[in-house]
């Protein structure tokens, strides 16, 4: 069979498991499976969001590798820096058209997880397809740092920590971007629905990620005072992470949950302001099918179209807060630009409280927070008063 290949045409091919489960791998043009990219991938089969990440970023990679000419044993570790100088580059490169033409450039967060997908890629390789020359670089260790020693029980961590010489350099902090302060008034007056009121509503004051608010289904919902799930007073939802989505939205988060008697025990449980059960009941009376409760049972649908009353995606999300930024005369926006301004206010309303913040918008991973600060109670006074300072309840 003629080896030659079509460059840029590896793809990334989703495949559907039982129960609603999905995998990704990478294909060649005809059709055959890049054997050493899905041997990597297959490490990630339980994580789909990251398996799907790292396949999206290893075929950008493998791409660049076929324009290039490079075999799999010919990379070398300059070959590698070189890349990730490349994709992420902000400004035409001196000799010729830079990788990815037309697309933005890597940010900070996607080149460190670049870094991880191609040291893990490159070790993982088998003797006969890697090299031992790129394994010795790659296979780097460093001293632990201060951080290492504060995760670690007690502090006992070994005398060498694993390195990433593909890793970019970390500077300060870079400070969330946010909407402006008068940036949700003019949103919710945009908007042309109830449904988007709601979406950019429930994003302000929940502090929800695009992927938990098209994930929730209506039995998630306990919006009023003492709910039969019985694991919170107040109006509240459970994010739930579930696989089978029509949409395909997914929780990133993954806490356990249970259907038990019809009700939701479990997930993340979030609050809920006033606001969002009042643009909760405008849209369930003025504009949800009753059809889609039967069918699918989620919360948020298309409202047009063929597909009218099929659950809305996180691209259609997305795009709606886009256009409503747009005429809003804001420029560009993202909804997780919403759940900063929610971090913001909240940290501004409880005094700097990092603990209050955490726990009311769901930040389950923060290192300095999670290991210096213990869990605060939902229902606390403080809690209470500085979710309702931000909601203009005081």
């Amino acid at each position: 069979m003629d080896r030659r290949r079509v460059i840029g045409h590896l793809r990334v091919q989703e495949i559907l498991l039982s129960g609603g489960r999905r995998s990704w791998t990478i294909l060649w043009p005809e059709g055959a499976v890049h054997y050493e990219a899905d041997r990597f991938l297959r490490r990630y089969e339980g994580e789909p969001g990251t398996q799907r990440t790292y396949a999206y970023l290893l075929v950008d990679h493998l791409r660049w590798l076929e324009r290039e000419a490079l075999q799999l044993k010919a990379v070398r570790l300059r070959d590698l820096q070189r890349y990730m100088g490349i994709v992420g580059a902000e400004v035409r490169m001196p000799l010729g058209e830079p990788w990815r033409v037309g697309k933005q450039p890597y940010s900070a967060t996607t080149l460190g997880t670049t870094a991880s997908v191609l040291k893990g890629f490159y070790l993982g390789l088998p003797e006969e397809h890697g090299n031992a020359e790129l394994r010795r670089d790659l296979d780097q260790v460093r001293l632990p740092s201060k951080a290492d020693r504060n995760r670690s029980l007690l502090g006992h961590v070994s005398s060498t920590m694993p390195a990433n010489p593909l890793a970019p350099r970390t500077g300060g902090r870079r400070h969330p971007k946010m909407l402006p302060d008068e940036g949700r008034g003019r949103l919710l007056r945009r908007a042309t629905t109830a449904r988007d009121r709601m979406i950019v509503t429930w994003l302000y004051d929940g502090g929800f990620r695009i992927g938990e608010l098209c994930g929730l289904h209506l039995a998630d919902l306990h919006l009023r005072e003492n709910a039969e799930c019985a694991q919170a007073r107040s109006a509240h939802v459970h994010i739930c992470h579930r696989e089978g989505n029509a949409n395909k939205a997914r929780v990133k988060t993954k806490h356990p949950w249970e259907l038990v008697n019809g009700v939701v025990h479990g997930g993340l449980i979030r609050r809920v302001s006033p606001e969002m059960i009042h643009t909760y009941f405008a849209y369930m009376t003025s504009e949800y099918p009753r059809t889609a409760a039967t069918s699918h049972g989620m919360l948020l649908v298309q409202l047009a179209g063929d597909h009218r009353g099929q659950p809305l995606s996180a691209a259609g999300a997305r795009s709606m807060f886009r256009r409503a930024g747009l005429r809003a005369g804001l420029g560009r926006v993202h909804p997780h630009q919403a759940r900063h301004n929610f971090a913001s206010a909240v940290l501004d309303a409880s005094g700097g409280n990092l603990m209050i913040a955490r726990d009311a918008g769901g930040w389950a991973s923060s290192a300095t927070v999670d290991q210096i600060y213990g869990h605060t109670d939902i229902h606390a006074p403080q809690f209470d008063a500085a979710l309702r300072k931000v909601w203009s309840q005081t």
